[in-house]
């Protein structure tokens, strides 16, 4: 069965909980750090779901908000469902069935 997975960007939460509101002032926190993010970057990284990010700026900002990499992303899996026909029908057969049929038998005269 396949699984679905998924996950959460939690950073502006977590960012409230320690009185951070806005990305320019994580700016500072993280140059102190030796992460050199433009203010766009952050923003991007506070508003938005990043599908990629450095183990670097992780650590940074778990020092910064005092937490762990899984109070910023919470995952989430479930088990993907099978798709049905909508007519019902059976699933086509699979293409190498055709292997499988018995070859025509030759008969041979009698010599």
């Amino acid at each position: 069965m396949k699984r679905k997975v998924g996950y959460t960007w939690r950073l502006r939460e977590v960012m409230a909980q320690h009185q951070i509101f806005t990305a320019t002032e994580l700016v500072p926190l993280l140059r102190e750090r030796g992460i050199d993010l433009s203010a766009s970057q952050v923003h991007r990284l506070v508003s938005g779901t990043p599908e990629r990010l450095s183990l670097q700026v992780m650590a940074a900002l778990c020092d910064i908000l005092s937490c762990t990499p899984a109070d910023l992303v919470a995952t989430t899996a479930e088990n993907a469902g099978v798709r049905k026909t909508a007519t019902g029908d059976l699933p086509a057969p699979p293409a190498n069935v055709a292997k499988l049929r018995p070859r025509p038998a030759r008969i041979l005269p009698d010599a």
